[in-house]
């Protein structure tokens, strides 16, 4: 089984890296604290006026700090905790369906020769990042 899912996920890196998928994963809570924080500080030491000159100085820290940091799907992949990866490899397996395989380059080679399950399979691939992952994604020239 674990096999299984490690050859799903390496079709699931072979298919965003050929297509240069990138994802920045959203880091809204990361953000929000720079700003509540800046708002608190800038509180203590400027009062009213403080709050207003933190939160706004916090905010435009919080939003460069979150902004759109892209890295390439497959290292996301990678680097997802067993659970995840687990459901992406059920979400894929509803697509390929009765497809058999003996090891990751037969299954790259089955679904990369049929353009319909490739297909299919990018679009599985996407809406999970977007969904589960909560990231935006951005596509590459390839």
């Amino acid at each position: 089984m674990q096999r299984q899912i490690d050859d799903v996920m390496g079709l699931c890196c072979k298919i965003s890296d050929s297509r240069q998928i990138k994802a920045a994963l959203q880091n809204s809570a990361k953000g929000a604290a720079t700003a509540g924080g800046g708002a608190f500080l800038g509180g203590l030491l400027g009062g009213p006026p403080g709050i207003f000159i933190g939160g706004a100085l916090g905010g435009a820290v919080g939003w460069w700090m979150t902004n759109d940091k892209f890295l390439p799907l497959h290292q996301i992949i990678i680097e997802m905790p067993p659970q995840q990866k687990k459901k992406l490899y059920s979400d894929v397996m509803a697509v390929l369906g009765n497809l058999h395989w003996v090891d990751l380059a037969q299954l790259i080679f089955l679904v990369m020769g049929n353009s319909s399950l490739q297909m299919r399979v990018l679009t599985t691939l996407i809406s999970f990042a977007t969904k589960e992952l909560g990231a935006k994604v951005e596509y590459g020239q390839k």
